[in-house]
């Protein structure tokens, strides 16, 4: 199995690394790719490198690149391990919607330019692998904010005569609406690879993510909602919570859970397959309800301030329906709902916040 490579790009990151230790503990070798571009993007708090070295000192076959995914040097290392490669996941991205209003040539080099020149080295050296790509919730743009929303106590939610009670399935339409610029570089992305698999017959997978989550998530404000969270509520540092009344809700899935869906869609793949995949309506919270977990975790209180106006583009509520993956793969699940990601995350990094 040695022989065997499974190419993650974004290997240092929350579902990179976590992709890492998966498949070399399944025997495979691993070769990663990540230039720690995190940290040009949100500063020296968001740096992966720690993942990296664990990575390098804790597996024999790991083998890592410093490199650009839209960089010619690519094509090397594509060439280099041809059809030994039997897996690519690509997790690397710039992740923020705020960010890319800043640097909209650099947000796109890396989530569309980036994302092509992966599939090309793929579909010429490695035709036979299979191709996962983590895309996001924010293709849809705000047509889930159109649905009519009922206000609770603590959070909103389309009521239970809704069509959405179990959350938005992959016919929620992706035009005709506000995107960010970041949604509209990562939906350019998410085609190609649908069209690499449909036109080429290539076995991809396009996993439309909510929030992704988990202990190794380095969270800053522009990104990464409950470790930021908790990182504030440990640490006293201020957090701002941005319109909606703070009853806006995501539902959070960890990085475990989704990189065994990654597994399952390896293990009998499709070709140019959507899923939405997030915590659903098992794992979800709005932004009142994180706080108090996290408070009640950490026995301390969030120093936090609201501003009214919400983020370009934001999601009032914004659940995954899971039934279109759990119905190709029934053999997977959640392991993980928001206390227990919250109380993993607190685990795991308490002592360096406080």
């Amino acid at each position: 199995m040695k022989n065997k490579y499974v190419l993650i790009t974004g290997s240092d990151g929350l579902v990179g690394s976590e992709s890492v230790k998966y498949f070399i503990n399944q025997g495979y070798s691993v070769i990663g790719i990540d230039n720690n571009s995190r940290q040009k993007f949100f500063g020296k708090d968001a740096s992966v490198l720690p993942n990296r070295m664990k990575l390098k000192n804790q597996f024999e076959n790991y083998i890592h690149f410093n490199t650009d995914i839209s960089s010619i040097k690519v094509e090397e290392i594509f060439k280099t391990y041809n059809n030994k490669i039997k897996l690519i996941i690509h997790t690397a991205a710039q992740p923020s919607h705020d960010w890319a209003a800043t640097a909209p040539f650099t947000d796109f080099n890396v989530n569309a330019f980036g994302t092509l020149n992966i599939l090309e080295n793929y579909r010429k050296y490695a035709e036979n692998a299979t191709f996962i790509f983590t895309s996001t919730n924010k293709v849809y743009g705000d047509n889930p904010n159109k649905i009519k929303l009922i206000e609770g106590k603590k959070r909103y939610h389309p009521g239970k005569n809704s069509k959405y009670t179990q959350g938005f399935n992959e016919e929620l339409s992706i035009d005709n609406t506000l995107h960010s610029l970041f949604g509209a570089s990562k939906l350019s992305a998410d085609i190609y690879v649908q069209e690499y698999g449909r036109y080429y017959g290539l076995k991809t997978g396009i996993f439309r993510g909510g929030c992704l989550t988990g202990s190794g998530h380095a969270g800053t404000m522009m990104h990464g909602f409950l470790s930021y969270l908790m990182k504030c509520t440990v640490s006293k540092d201020p957090y701002t919570i941005f319109g909606y009344k703070g009853k806006q809700v995501r539902d959070n899935i960890h990085s475990k859970d989704l990189v065994r869906a990654f597994d399952e869609f390896y293990k009998k793949p499709r070709i140019g397959e959507v899923y939405n995949i997030g915590g659903g309506v098992e794992s979800n919270c709005s932004m009142i309800e994180a706080i108090e977990i996290c408070e009640s975790i950490s026995d301390k209180k969030l120093n936090y301030i609201y501003e009214n106006k919400n983020r370009v583009g934001d999601h009032i509520w914004y659940v995954s329906d899971l039934t279109k993956f759990k119905s190709h793969y029934p053999n997977w699940k959640l392991t993980y709902g928001i206390e227990e990601i919250l109380q993993d995350i607190y685990k795991n990094n308490f002592k360096k916040w406080q």
